[in-house]
């Protein structure tokens, strides 16, 4: 495995593997990896001769400097997990060489960043279009692989593969969770361990309200139902609960065919900002 801090590098490897006809996956993260990020790679290693994870804490789709600045950073823990998963290149680049100087690009997604992590986290999917847009024109992947975890960003990107007309193909892979059911992601290791023992309760909830819209309860009561759950739970602080179109992202009053409808949340436990999501 060959790890990378340039541009320039980074583009004569993999010119070098195209001019063999080797296929190219990438897996764009902000480090701190897990079993989730994990299978990306394993995912991309299936389809592709060369799969690349990028790890860059981008400070552009970060609206709080307090959370940029705690976001865990473990270049050689990530390193050592990628080659013993197979992953062929690092790119690990540096602020300044990511933006030599300030973007002044703005990326207006619509409707769908008005809601949920939009909403609550202004320009930060401005800031996701701009690093994922420039890993996509930097690597030139075959293939692109995120998770279904981040369902918002997916499908923001995915509207951004289509109007921008870029020449790849984007993989979405399921969430990753741990036994007890907490997604897996790279905040979960900023959680004391009595918060982690309270988290899995966020995946339970999402159960319980799909569960009550299998049965018949409309979207208004089982919002009502979860809010109510978390008015009472210490420790957690609702930020929000959402049953939306997977396509427009947008908030529905009545449950649509299968596959067409998400329950998404995003709640704080302790200082720690977790989000999941399940697909009706």
């Amino acid at each position: 495995m060959e790890v990378f801090t340039s541009i320039p590098s980074l583009k004569n490897f993999l010119l070098q593997q195209r001019l063999q006809n080797k296929s190219i996956g990438l897996v764009p993260t902000m480090g701190a990896l897990h079993e989730g990020h994990i299978s990306l790679i394993e995912n991309a290693k299936t389809q592709n001769d060369i799969v690349v994870c990028s790890i860059f804490v981008n400070p552009t789709q970060f609206n709080n400097p307090e959370d940029l600045a705690k976001y865990p950073r473990t270049l050689e823990e990530d390193c050592a997990m990628l080659e013993k998963a197979g992953c062929s290149a690092v790119f690990a680049p540096s602020v300044e060489e990511m933006y030599p100087e300030k973007p002044t690009l703005t990326i207006n997604f619509g409707l769908l960043e008005t809601v949920m992590e939009g909403a609550s986290r202004p320009g930060h999917f401005n800031g996701v279009g701009i690093v994922v847009s420039k890993l996509f024109n930097i690597v030139e992947p075959h293939h692109a692989y995120f998770g279904q975890k981040d369902l918002q960003q997916v499908t923001i990107v995915k509207r951004m593969v289509e109007d921008l007309s870029f020449n790849l193909e984007l993989i979405i892979c399921p969430t990753i969770r741990e036994i007890d059911g907490l997604a897996m992601s790279s905040r979960n290791r900023r959680l004391s361990k009595e918060e982690r023992s309270h988290a899995p309760i966020i995946y339970k909830i999402l159960l319980d309200a799909q569960e009550k819209l299998h049965n018949g309860d409309t979207v208004e009561e089982v919002k009502e139902s979860v809010q109510l759950e978390f008015h009472v739970l210490a420790g957690f602080e609702l930020d929000y609960f959402e049953v939306v179109n997977t396509k427009t992202l947008q908030p529905i009053h009545t449950i649509g065919r299968e596959g067409t409808t998400a329950l998404c949340i995003a709640t704080y436990l302790g200082p720690v900002r977790l989000i999941d999501n399940v697909v009706f």
